[in-house]
Order: structure tokens, then sequence, then C-alpha cells
């Protein structure tokens, strides 16, 4: 699963076949989860709120690239959150 990008603890990876609909994978400390790519809602795992809150100002920022790269499975690394 490539690492697309990492801040603050936070892992950020996709899988090459995974099932619709568009998600990215989040890794941080001993918590797990999945979000939509459309919505950037967790839709499997569970993360602390402040995390949550993190990688959605992210995924807002990258969102378009987050869906090329589902779309295309040409993964490459997203900027970290600043």
């Amino acid at each position: 699963m490539p690492e697309i990008s990492r801040f603050l603890g936070i892992v950020i990876m996709m899988y090459f076949d995974e099932h619709n609909p568009p998600h990215f994978h989040v890794r941080y400390n001993e918590f797990r989860a999945k979000m939509s790519i459309d919505t950037l809602n967790v839709v499997d795992g569970k993360l602390p709120a402040r995390v949550r809150g993190l990688v959605e100002e992210w995924g807002e920022l990258h969102q378009k690239e987050l869906l090329d790269m589902w779309n295309t499975k040409e993964f490459h690394k997203i900027e970290p959150l600043v």
C-alpha cells in the first residue's frame, strides 16, 4: 500500500486494488480509519477528533488530486499539511 502523505504523525495511504467507493486509509498511532474521498467522512475505523479534523482539512486541499489518483492508479506523494 503506497504511502501518499505523512504529517504530524499521521500516515495517509491508498491500496492499488481497492474496491469502490473511492477512499484512502489513515494511520495514527494505534488508530486506523478509512475515509471517503468524496465526503471526507470516516467510513470505517476511528480517529481522535483532532486528527480527523486535520485529515479532513488536508483532504479538502487535495480532494481532486486524490480522486485522480484513485481513478488512474498513478500514485505519487502529496504535500503534507503544514
